[in-house]
C-alpha cells in the first residue's frame, strides 16, 4: 500500500468502518489480509515468489467467518477505482460484498444482486448479515446461518487457508441443508485432511446428526490405504480424544464417534460377510470417503456395496482429480463437486510447487526395437518377429540394456542436480523394480558403501521391511533413504514433503494415477530447500498434461533420447504432441506383482521375452542436456 493510499485509510477508510461497529465485537477487520504465498519462481534453486495477493481490509462478521472486502485508493482517485481486484478477491475469498473507497465515497457490488451501488457509509455487520440470509442463489436458509458461526478448531500452528475455509463452509452448509452426496476436488497437497476434520469439527460442535437429533453425529472415515487412515487419526482427528474415535479391524465396536476404516478391513469377499453389515444401515450419519475416485464409486466394486448399504447417511467423496473419462462413475455418484481447487491454482498461489518436466527417450523406445530373423532370448525362445514399443518394455520383453540406459541417465541427472534430492522412481513390476535397483546400486556403489539405504525398494512385495523403508522414506530428517523404487505403492496418500524428484519408467494411461503420481512432488518445504520438482520421464506419459486449466504448465520441458550407456545424443526443448497417446495400449493394472516375471520353476517358461545383449541408445535432438536447477 503506496504513502497516499495508507493516509487515506488511517485518516477516512477506518473512522469509516469503526463508525459502522466493524471494530466492536464479536466484528473485527484485518488490514492487508494476505491470503496466498506468491508463486515460487526457482531459478538457481533461489526462492523467489511473486507478489502475495492481499484485500486492503477483510471484513468478519465472527472470526472465522469473513463476509465482505474493501479496496481503498488515494483521495484523489475515484471510489470505484478499485472496485474489480475487489470483485476478484472477494470471489477468491469466497464473501458476497465488495467495495471499493477513495476515503469520502464507497462504491458496493453486492454479489447476491449482482448491482452496483454508491454509498455515504460502510453498512453494519449487522446489516451484511441480514441481507446474507435468504432463500436467494448464494443466500444462507435463516435456519442454518448462526450453526455456520461455529470456530474453526485452533491449531497452534496451522489455520485453514482461504480455499480450505470455502471447502469447509461450503461442505458444512450444503450438509445443513440436506444434501447427501457431496465431492470435494482438491489437487494432492492442498490439505483434503485438513478440510475433513474441520467439517467434521464443526458438524460435532453444532450437534448435528442425520436423522435431526441433537447429538454428536457417528463419521465413518473411509480409504483403501492404512495410510490414508492412520495419519488422520492419529494426526488432526486425534484433538477429539481417544475416547472418541476407533479404528475398525477384526470387530464391529460401538459407541464411539469417529470411526476409521479400510474398505478391505470391513467388505465381503468370497468366504466371509462384510464386517459393515454388523453396523445397522443407518447407524453412521456422515460418511467420508477419501481419494474416492480411486473406485468407491464403480457399479461394480465391493467398495460400491460398502457405500450402497449406508445409503441412509450423507456421504462427502474427497478427489485430487477433475472429472475425467476413467472416472465418471465417481461424479456420477457424488454429483458435481462443491469447491475446485486445482494444482494450478496452487503453484499460482504459492502453496504448490511447480514442476519441470524432463522427456527422455531412448532409441529403443523412440523408433521401435525388432529383433533379428530368428533371434532367440535368454531361454531359447525365439522372440516374435515384429516392433516392440514402449508399452511392451517389461510386460511382454525384458531389454536389461534398456533399464541399465536409464538407470545411468537417472544416475547423471541426480548428479548434475543433487544426489542427495528424495526421489522416488516408478516402474512397471516387481521384476523391474528389482532390475532397477541393481543396476542403480551398481552405479552408485561409491555412496552405498558407506550408506546402504541410499536406494531401498518400496513395494507391497517387500513386506514390513518395506514398510520400514517407506517411514525412512517419509521422515523429512533422514538423510540416509534418497531413493524409492516402488511400482503402485507410492502412487497416492503417501506424504513426502521433501521429495524433488517423481520418475516414471513404466507407461501410465490413467489420467487419474498420473495425477496421484505426479501429487507426490507437489508439496511446498521451504526450509528444507523443496521450493519446486522435476518429472523425470522415460515413457512419455507426461502427454497426459492435456489440462492445462487444472495442471497448469510446466516451467519448462526438454526432450531427450540417450544412447545405451545412459548418454544424451540429442535434446531439445520440444511440445509433445497428443498423436503418440493414442498408439499406446492401455496399461495393465494389475500387472504389478511379479506375475509377467521369472518363471516359479524350472519346468515353466516366462511370458515375457528375454533380451540379455545389443545396445541402447538415449536420443536428445539438438545440444547436450541442460539440467535446471
Amino acid at each position: 500500500m503506496g504513502k497516499n493510499e495508507a493516509q487515506t485509510c488511517y485518516e477516512y477508510v477506518e473512522p469509516k468502518l469503526r463508525e459502522a461497529s466493524w471494530e466492536s465485537e464479536p466484528y473485527c477487520f484485518y488490514k492487508e489480509y494476505y491470503f496466498t504465498d506468491g508463486r515460487i519462481r526457482p531459478k538457481n534453486n533461489r526462492n523467489q515468489r511473486g507478489k502475495r495477493k492481499f484485500v486492503d481490509y477483510l471484513l468478519l462478521y465472527r472470526k472465522d467467518f469473513p463476509i465482505a472486502v474493501v479496496e481503498a485508493k488515494r483521495k484523489n482517485k475515484s471510489a470505484d477505482e478499485g472496485l474489480e481486484q475487489a470483485i476478484e478477491y472477494a470471489e477468491l475469498l469466497g464473501v458476497k460484498f465488495a467495495y471499493s473507497t477513495n476515503g469520502k465515497g464507497i462504491v458496493e457490488f453486492d454479489f447476491l444482486t449482482g448491482k452496483q451501488s454508491s454509498l455515504d457509509s460502510f453498512p453494519t455487520p449487522q446489516e451484511l448479515w441480514q441481507r446474507l440470509q435468504g432463500e436467494g442463489e448464494g443466500q444462507i436458509l435463516p435456519n442454518i446461518a448462526d450453526k455456520l458461526l461455529v470456530p474453526f478448531f485452533q491449531f497452534p500452528d496451522k489455520q485453514p487457508r482461504y480455499y480450505q475455509r470455502n471447502a469447509i463452509y461450503g461442505a458444512v452448509s450444503a450438509i445443513l441443508k440436506g444434501q447427501r452426496r457431496l465431492l470435494l476436488t482438491m489437487a494432492t497437497g492442498t490439505g483434503k485432511t485438513t478440510v475433513a476434520f474441520q467439517i467434521c469439527w464443526k458438524l460435532t460442535s453444532i450437534q448435528w446428526s442425520s436423522k435431526g437429533e441433537v447429538r454428536s453425529p457417528r463419521i465413518l472415515f473411509l480409504a483403501d490405504r492404512n495410510v490414508l487412515v492412520d495419519d488422520p487419526m492419529n494426526k488432526d482427528f486425534a484433538v477429539f480424544g481417544e475416547n472418541k474415535i476407533h479404528k475398525i479391524q477384526g470387530e464391529a465396536k460401538k459407541g464411539r464417534d469417529i470411526y476409521f476404516a479400510i474398505y478391505q478391513a470391513i467388505a465381503s469377499d468370497s468366504n466371509k460377510d462384510g464386517l459393515y453389515q454388523e453396523y445397522d444401515p443407518d447407524y453412521f450419519d456422515l460418511i467420508i470417503v477419501d481419494e474416492c475416485h480411486r473406485g468407491s464409486a464403480r457399479d461394480d466394486s465391493n467398495w460400491r456395496q460398502i457405500l450402497e448399504y449406508f445409503e441412509p447417511a450423507y456421504q462427502l467423496g474427497l478427489t485430487a482429480t477433475p472429472l475425467r473419462n476413467d472416472n465418471q462413475a465417481t461424479y456420477q455418484y457424488f454429483g458435481n463437486p462443491l469447491y475446485i481447487y486445482s494444482l494450478k491454482q496452487g503453484i499460482d498461489d504459492g502453496f504448490l510447487a511447480p514442476y519441470r518436466v524432463y522427456r527422455i527417450r531412448t532409441r529403443s523406445d523412440q523408433e521401435g526395437w525388432q529383433p533379428t530373423w530368428g533371434e532367440l532370448d535368454r531361454y531359447g525362445r525365439t522372440i516374435p518377429d515384429e516392433v516392440f514399443l514402449t508399452p511392451d518394455f517389461e510386460k511382454n520383453l525384458v531389454r536389461q540394456v534398456r533399464t541399465r540406459a536409464i538407470a545411468q541417465h537417472i544416475t547423471d541427472f541426480l548428479k548434475a542436480t543433487d544426489r542427495y534430492a528424495k526421489t522416488i522412481i516408478f516402474c512397471v513390476d516387481e521384476e523391474h523394480v528389482k532390475s532397477m535397483i541393481k543396476e542403480l546400486r551398481n552405479l552408485n556403489s561409491d555412496i552405498l558403501q558407506q550408506n546402504p539405504y541410499y536406494i531401498s525398494r518400496i513395494t507391497s512385495d517387500a513386506g514390513a521391511i518395506g514398510k520400514g523403508h517407506l517411514y525412512q522414506f517419509k521422515d523429512i530428517e533422514n538423510q540416509d533413504h534418497v531413493i524409492a523404487i516402488t511400482s503402485k505403492l507410492l502412487t497416492t496418500g503417501v506424504d513426502i514433503p521433501t521429495c524433488k524428484n517423481v520418475i516414471l519408467a513404466r507407461v501410465i494411461r490413467s489420467m487419474t494415477d498420473f495425477k496421484q503420481i505426479i501429487g507426490r512432488g507437489t508439496r511446498v518445504k521451504e526450509e528444507y530447500g523443496k521450493i519446486s520438482f522435476n518429472i523425470v520421464d522415460y515413457t512419455n506419459s507426461t502427454v497426459l498434461f492435456n489440462d492445462p486449466d487444472f495442471d497448469g504448465e510446466p516451467a519448462l520441458i526438454i526432450t531427450s533420447e540417450i544412447d545405451d550407456r545412459g548418454e544424451v545424443i540429442e535434446t531439445q526443448e520440444d511440445d509433445f504432441t497428443e498423436d503418440e497417446a493414442e498408439e499406446r495400449e492401455d496399461e495393465q493394472e494389475n500387472n504389478t506383482d511379479g506375475f509377467w516375471g521369472l518363471p516359479d520353476d524350472e519346468d515353466s517358461l516366462p511370458r515375457k521375452f528375454y533380451v540379455d545383449g545389443g545396445r541402447e541408445e538415449i536420443n536428445c535432438r539438438g545440444t547436450n542436456l541442460r539440467l535446471r536447477r
